[in-house]
C-alpha cells in the first residue's frame, strides 16, 4: 500500500474517523489495529518477523528492568552482568534476524567468489521496514539498559511503538522516550492540526510524484545504460540527487503529516541538506534520525569504550596530544559510516558509499588545525558570503560523488560513470530518453517541470534557511490564499505528476 496511492488515502481517512469518534481511551488500540492491518496487507507472511522483533525486545526490556531492581546477596541493587547478558541476547536476536534475512546472500556470493564454492543462498524478500524497526527496538533496549526510559509493561502498547504504520515503511527511526507517550495519549479533534497535517501530506505528494518520479525516468535510463548515455553521466547523478531527496524527504513529509493527524509529532528527518557547508553538516541535516541513532548507540559507546581509551593513549604517545586525541574520534567515525553503508544494503557499493563518507569526515577532523592555519595565512574570513557559497558548492560536489556508489549497479559501474562525468558531455542525449507513452515528444516538457519544481524547492529551502517560517507566513494570509496554495499543489500533483510508471519509495526496500 504505497503512501501515494488512493487506497492509502482512504485507509488513513477511515482510521482518522475511527480514531476520533471512538472513546478516547481506546485511541491507541485503533492505531495498533490500523498498523497491523497495514502491515498484513503489505505482506501477511512478514508479520511474523515484526512480531518476533517486538516480543524479543519487549521481554528483554522487562527482564533488564527486573534485574535492575532486584538486590543481590550483598544488598546491592541490580545485577549488571545479568542485565548486560540479557541486553546482548536481545540485540543478537534482533540484529541476527536482520543479518540472516538481509545479508546471507551477500556473504554466500562473496564466499563462492573467493573460494570457488557453490553454496546456496536463501530466497526471501526483505520484510517491510525491517531495518527501521530493528534499529528502533535496539535503541529501546539500550535506553532501558542505560535507564533512560522505563520498560513498557503492556506488550500491546509496546507493539504499537514498534509498528506505528506511518513510520513503518521508511522511518523516521523513533525513540521510545519521545514517541511512546504521544502514541498512548488521548487526543481531541483539532481542525487546525488536521489542516496542518494535510498541508504536509500535499507537499510530500508534490515532491514525490512531480519531482522524484519524473527524475527517476532519466536516472533509470542513464544508470541502466551508462555506456549508451556516457555523455549524460553528470546529469545522471544530478537527476539522482533530485530523485533521492524528493523521494525520501517527500515520503517523510507524508509520514509526518499523517502522524500529525492523530496528534503525534514525529522527529524531523531532513533539514535542508543541500545548504550544508561540510559532509559532517550534511549528515546533521540528511536522514537525521539515522545520524542521531548512530551517534548515540554506536559512536559514543565506541568512543567511550575501554579499548578505545587505550588506543587513544597509544596515539597520543606516537602522534602527540592534539593528533592523538583526534585519531580515536576519526576511527569511531569510520566504524559508524561502515555500519551506515552496511545498513543501506548488502552490496559492496553501499559499503564503499559509507566508507567514502567516513573517510572524508575523518580526514577533515585530522586536518582541522591545518585548515585553520591555511585560512589564517590566506586571510579567509569564515563568515564571508563567497566562502560560505564555496563550502556549500564543495559539499554538494562531494555528496554527488557519493551518489555514484549509491545508485550505480556496481562499484565498477560507479567508477566508470565518474570517468564519463569528467570526459564525456553531450546534453543533447537527454532528448533521446523516453519519458512516457508518447516517447520523446514530452521530454522537454518534463525537463521544464523538473526545473520549475527544483526552483520551488530551492526558494522554500532558502527562506527556511534564513529563519523564515513558511507555515506561519501562510497562516497569516487570508483563507483565499490558503485555498489557492492547496489547490495549486493538488493540481500540480494531478496534472504534472509522472505518467511514466507507478513507483514505490526508494527507502521502502530498507
Amino acid at each position: 500500500m504505497s503512501l501515494t496511492s488512493n487506497l492509502f488515502i482512504l485507509f488513513v481517512f477511515i482510521t482518522v474517523v475511527l480514531y476520533y469518534i471512538l472513546p478516547h481511551k481506546i485511541q491507541w488500540l485503533v492505531l495498533l489495529a490500523a498498523s497491523y492491518v497495514y502491515y498484513i496487507y503489505s505482506g501477511p507472511r512478514y508479520v511474523y518477523f515484526i512480531l518476533f522483533s517486538t516480543l524479543c525486545s519487549y521481554l528483554c526490556g522487562r527482564l533488564i528492568e527486573k534485574f535492575a531492581e532486584n538486590k543481590d546477596e550483598n544488598g546491592k541493587t541490580g545485577n549488571k552482568k545479568l542485565q548486560k547478558a540479557i541486553l546482548i541476547c536481545g540485540l543478537i536476536l534482533n540484529f541476527g534476524m536482520l543479518g540472516i534475512i538481509k545479508y546471507t546472500n551477500f556473504v554466500v556470493e562473496n564466499l563462492n567468489a573467493l573460494f570457488h564454492m557453490e553454496l546456496r543462498g536463501i530466497e526471501i524478500l526483505l520484510p517491510l521496514g525491517i531495518s527501521f524497526y530493528t534499529f528502533q527496538t535496539a535503541g529501546y533496549l539500550l535506553d532501558v539498559y542505560w535507564k533512560r526510559v522505563k520498560a513498557e509493561k503492556n506488550v500491546f502498547r509496546y507493539a504499537l511503538f514498534v509498528s506505528f504504520f506511518p513510520q513503518i515503511l521508511q522511518g523516521p527511526i523513533g525513540r521510545f522516550g519521545r514517541l511512546a507517550n504521544q502514541l498512548y495519549a488521548e487526543h481531541s479533534f483539532s481542525g487546525k492540526r488536521i489542516l496542518h497535517g494535510c498541508e504536509r501530506i500535499l507537499w510530500g505528494f508534490f515532491k514525490k510524484m512531480v519531482l522524484a518520479d519524473w527524475a527517476a525516468v532519466f536516472v533509470d535510463a542513464i544508470f541502466g545504460a551508462p555506456d549508451q548515455y556516457s555523455g549524460l553521466a553528470i546529469f545522471g547523478v544530478l537527476f539522482y540527487t533530485i530523485q533521492l531527496y524528493a523521494d525520501f524527504s517527500g515520503g517523510m513529509d507524508v509520514v509526518i503529516g499523517v502522524a500529525s493527524l492523530f496528534g503525534v509529532e514525529m522527529d524531523e528527518n531532513f533539514k535542508r541538506p543541500f545548504f550544508a557547508v561540510s559532509i559532517t553538516d550534511f549528515w546533521h541535516r540528511w536522514h537525521i534520525t539515522l545520524g542521531t541513532w548512530m551517534k548515540d548507540y554506536v559512536f559514543y559507546p565506541i568512543s567511550l569504550s575501554g579499548w578505545m581509551g587505550a588506543f587513544g593513549k597509544l596515539m597520543k604517545k606516537i602522534f602527540g596530544r592534539k593528533k592523538g586525541r583526534v585519531i580515536p574520534i576519526c576511527l569511531a567515525n569510520l566504524i559508524v559510516f561502515f555500519v551506515v553503508g552496511v545498513w543501506h544494503g548488502a552490496e559492496w557499493r553501499y559499503i564503499v558509499y559509507g566508507i567514502y563518507n567516513g573517510l572524508i569526515i575523518a580526514f577533515s577532523g585530522l586536518m582541522a588545525d591545518t585548515y585553520r592555519t591555511w585560512k589564517k595565512k590566506l586571510h579567509i574570513n569564515d563568515k564571508a558570503v563567497w566562502y560560505h557559497i564555496f563550502c556549500v558548492v564543495r559539499t554538494f560536489l562531494l555528496v554527488n560523488i557519493s551518489w555514484f556508489f549509491d545508485r550505480a549497479e556496481s562499484v565498477g559501474d560507479a567508477f566508470r560513470m565518474m570517468g564519463y562525468a569528467v570526459t564525456q558531455f553531450d546534453p543533447s542525449q537527454l532528448l533521446t530518453i523516453t519519458t512516457g507513452a508518447g516517447g520523446t515528444v514530452q521530454t522537454i516538457t518534463v525537463l521544464c517541470i523538473l526545473g520549475a519544481g527544483c526552483l520551488v524547492l530551492f526558494v522554500v529551502g532558502l527562506l527556511q534557511e534564513r529563519g523564515i517560517s513558511i507555515r506561519e507566513r501562510i497562516a497569516a494570509w487570508p483563507p483565499a490564499f490558503h485555498f489557492a496554495i492547496y489547490l495549486g499543489l493538488l493540481l500540480a500533483v494531478g496534472f504534472l505528476g509522472s505518467t511514466a510508471s507507478v513507483r514505490g519509495f526508494i527507502y521502502a526496500q530498507f
